[in-house]
């Protein structure tokens, strides 16, 4: 059971990975944020639309290891409809469980991530886009990186 469960993950992963939902720039962003992994090379930047505190829309561009995009893809269908105080919440959960291992909250198919913990460097790239979008909703705008950000 474990092995197909893992098999399923690995193949959401992949999915996202080759066909990242989401990728592409808005013209007229809300708010904004640039990612960098140095360790792995991957670099990313949001782009969000708020309506109110809402998200509206959400998208990236960027390039990196599977991982890296996988996530990024999964946080901008996770993100769009929630609240910036859900997304906020969100982030918790998720690094929570890329850097324990534990599942806990309603985090729906980015639990397809909890087996990250297993793979430390993996831990940064997994949590990157995590950390551009609470970065964007803060509107920070600057550049966010995992060596500056405790993953």
């Amino acid at each position: 059971m474990f092995d197909e469960l893992q098999d399923l993950y690995q193949q959401v992963i992949l999915d996202h990975c080759k066909h990242p939902r989401n990728f592409h720039e808005i013209e007229q962003p809300t708010c904004s944020a640039d990612g960098r992994n140095p360790l792995c090379g991957d670099q990313l930047k949001l782009f969000i639309v708020l309506e109110g505190e809402v998200v509206k829309e959400i998208s990236f561009t960027g390039s990196g290891c599977c991982i890296s995009k996988a996530s990024a893809s999964l946080l901008t269908e996770a993100a769009r409809g929630k609240t910036r105080a859900e997304v906020e919440a969100l982030f918790g959960l998720v690094r929570e469980m890329v850097t324990t291992g534990k599942v806990t909250g309603e985090v729906g198919k980015l639990a397809v991530f909890a087996g990250v913990y297993r793979f430390p460097a993996r831990v940064k790239c997994a949590i990157l886009a995590w950390h551009a979008v609470v970065s964007a909703l803060k509107g920070g705008g600057q550049t966010v990186s995992t060596e500056a950000a405790a993953a």
